[in-house]
């Protein structure tokens, strides 16, 4: 992918997300959070944050936008995009991260607020030590 198509890529996913955000049901912290998972086939799954009274319950966008993915079939990603209306990029939580790792692997994170692009990251660089499924089949202990 050539240079102007990974920001066109970037732009159209940070897009979907700030879209995605606006769905978002946040009554007890306001703190709308929309996401956008990009396959390697070029589709977007979107997700938002849906909040729960006992917080415990609450689901980020994160996690919506790649089990709606897997739920559909969807197992190579290439890219997701995050969007709060936050000055400091929102990265995703631990769970977020873990989910993330099993499920995309190594792909790229872009965060972003409601009018820009506020930092990129590779999953490797938000989790250096992840527990994935090579560490279950380690039997050299």
């Amino acid at each position: 992918m050539s240079g102007s198509d990974r920001t066109a890529s970037v732009d159209a996913l940070v897009g979907a997300a700030r879209l995605a955000r606006d769905r978002a049901l946040a009554p007890y912290s306001n703190f709308k959070v929309g996401a956008a998972l990009l396959t390697s086939a070029g589709q977007i799954y979107l997700g938002c944050n849906i909040e729960n009274a006992t917080y415990g319950l609450t689901v980020c966008a994160e996690r919506v936008a790649l089990l709606k993915a897997l739920s559909e079939g969807a197992r190579e990603f290439s890219m997701i995009a995050v969007v709060a209306d936050t000055n400091e990029p929102t990265p995703p939580c631990g769970s977020c991260r873990q989910l993330l790792w099993e499920y995309c692997a190594d792909i790229d994170v872009v965060l972003a607020n409601l009018v820009r692009v506020s930092a990129r990251h590779h999953m490797r660089t938000l989790l250096p030590l992840p527990f994935d499924g090579r560490l279950l089949t380690d039997k050299s202990s």
